[in-house]
């Protein structure tokens, strides 16, 4: 007998997806992330949004996470911490507003398959990095570079980062912090908040870009489930900054990067 497969459009309710966003705010607002290499899995493989649509409903939701969390986050990690550090913000800026722009305009122009292809790369490189560099998370990890060194440092990363976050339709938090670490030696959690005033320019500039694409009637054809995962993911960014100072941080990542690893796979592995 064959098994019975849902429609799609019986998936995307709004408890579900305030559900979905609830959850994955929630890990945003903790760790200093968009939360979307987690939704972007979910938007595809559950909900079953081809591709770009997902990246589009996934860009504009990590926007939400983003601002919010960075609000919510201010009475762990508060304001005058963060904008001390505008120089290290400026310098990752400004490699990742040029990475983003270039990327997204590549992002609506290239097929299905290649796009699920790129996205399958980038979610499996970004799981073995969160795993395999949880470590540079703790201690002096600072690279002690100085001068042009370090400025041209932080620009060729924004550019990377950049580019990632258009194409993922991602906050970029997990390249940002250990670049912030690694780089300018900054102190993790404090990092998290930098991720988010940097993540935030950046999916602006994509999101633009973005705006130019068909793909983004989806937003109008879905506005129940968008509303729905948007108030969700508010609701969990409160929630995971709240949890920002009694969970470790190592070891968080460390779990997620698996978690991701395994969505990947799954999700994309056709």
């Amino acid at each position: 007998m064959n098994r019975v497969v849902p429609p799609a459009t019986d998936r995307r309710t709004p408890a579900q997806a305030f559900t979905v966003g609830t959850l994955i705010g929630t890990l945003g607002g903790l760790i200093g992330l968009g939360g979307a290499e987690f939704r972007l899995p979910v938007l595809v493989g559950w909900f079953r949004f081809p591709t770009l649509e997902a990246v589009i409903l996934n860009k504009i939701t990590s926007l939400v996470v983003v601002t919010f969390a960075l609000l919510f986050r201010s009475a762990a990690i508060p304001w005058q911490d963060v904008f001390s550090h505008w120089t290290v913000i400026a310098n990752v800026l400004a490699g990742s507003l040029a990475g983003a722009w270039l990327s997204a305009h590549y992002a609506t122009r290239i097929s299905q398959p290649v796009l699920n292809t790129t996205i399958l790369v980038l979610l499996v490189g970004l799981a073995i990095g969160m795993i395999a560099g949880h470590g540079w998370l703790r201690g002096d990890s600072s690279l002690h570079l100085t001068g042009p060194v370090l400025w041209f440092g932080g620009v060729l990363a924004g550019l990377l980062i950049g580019a990632v976050a258009a194409v993922l339709g991602v906050a970029g938090g997990e390249l940002i912090i250990p670049t912030l670490v690694l780089l300018f030696g900054i102190d993790i959690k404090l990092a998290g908040s930098l991720s988010l005033c940097i993540s935030l320019p950046t999916m602006l500039v994509a999101f633009a870009r973005y705006s130019q694409s068909d793909a983004f009637a989806v937003c109008r054809r879905e506005k129940p489930f968008l509303i729905a995962i948007l108030l969700g993911s508010i609701v969990g960014a409160a929630i995971g900054a709240q949890l920002l100072r009694y969970v470790s941080p190592d070891a968080l990542i460390l779990i997620l990067g698996a978690i991701l690893l395994i969505s990947a796979v799954k999700v994309f592995r056709h």
